[in-house]
């Protein structure tokens, strides 16, 4: 079963349902974040509603975030992300070794629910960075009441060159038009044996070629997500949820970077696949910023 925020052929306007092999069933709910206002207990509930089918084939989905919902990320979470992180760097390597042991764990925003993208569209490299790469991730799905609720895949696009010059560019690096997708939908958490034994794979093809791939695994984690959900939620809201991206162990090495036309194919286990095509600065994403 997926959560899926999708628009049908006969609709105006995205509805929310539950992907079930090969029907989509519309669910009672004006909005993700509906649900995600919910309790754990009553959100299970909610999902048995039914409400109008659809074939899958004919619906598109659109990414599992909407409302007021906003995407996080956690970074330096993995071994090998706090290596790539020391080779980058032109100053300050240190600060990701102590990141990655601090009693702390490294958060920050990532895209606000309007520019994040979808299976099967688009994410950008700024015009201004000589070296971007994706960053598959999990993300965990947390409802208002700073329950895990779910899991969905994250590409966490990230100019590896502006964060190199100084750890204080990071904003610059994660935050733009184009920086984040979700996706497909939403694994329901209770249907996930153990989410710290998921492979997460990344496969970049190019020109009808894969230029890279690699396979890692949520057993590699060094941080538990209780504890980020926990430090997440010290000092702040999400009345409609969040989506807390976990951090990546797949990080291509220098000086690989993508390229526009490049589709990207993020496979988390239990979850599904999310797939990107490549584009270059902001203007190839006007239809996002203009809304859908």
């Amino acid at each position: 079963m997926l959560i899926v925020r999708f628009l049908s052929q006969d609709a105006n306007r995205p509805a929310v349902g539950v992907l079930d092999a090969e029907t989509v069933t519309e669910l009672p709910v004006a909005s993700v974040g509906e649900l995600l206002g919910l309790p754990l207990a009553d959100l299970r509930a909610a999902l048995a509603a039914t409400g109008p089918a659809h074939d899958a084939g004919s619906v598109r989905l659109l990414p599992p975030v909407d409302g007021r919902m906003e995407v996080w990320a956690a970074g330096v979470t993995y071994q090998r992300s706090r290596e790539a992180r020391i080779t980058e760097s032109e100053r300050s390597a240190d600060v990701y070794d102590l990141v990655y042991d601090a009693d702390r764990p490294e958060l920050f925003f990532k895209s606000a629910s309007w520019r994040v993208t979808g299976d099967g569209e688009s994410v950008s490299v700024r015009t201004d960075s000589g070296i971007d790469v994706p960053e598959p991730e999990l993300g965990l799905v947390v409802n208002r009441h700073a329950e895990v609720v779910g899991y969905t895949a994250v590409n966490d696009m990230s100019s590896r060159s502006i964060e190199g010059v100084n750890p204080l560019y990071l904003p610059q690096a994660k935050i733009y038009l184009g920086g984040c997708a979700v996706g497909p939908g939403i694994r329901p958490a209770w249907e996930v044996a153990d989410p710290y034994d998921l492979t997460i794979e990344l496969a970049i093809h190019r020109d009808g070629a894969v230029v890279w791939s690699g396979e890692t695994s949520t057993s590699l984690l060094r941080r538990k997500f209780g504890e980020l959900v926990g430090y997440l939620f010290r000092a702040d809201v999400f009345p409609d949820g969040v989506v807390l991206a976990t951090g990546t162990a797949l990080v291509p090495d220098l000086p690989f970077t993508l390229a526009a036309g490049d589709r990207v194919a993020i496979t988390v286990g239990e979850v599904g696949t999310l797939t990107s095509t490549v584009v270059s600065g902001k203007q190839a994403l006007t239809w996002l910023a203009n809304g859908r």
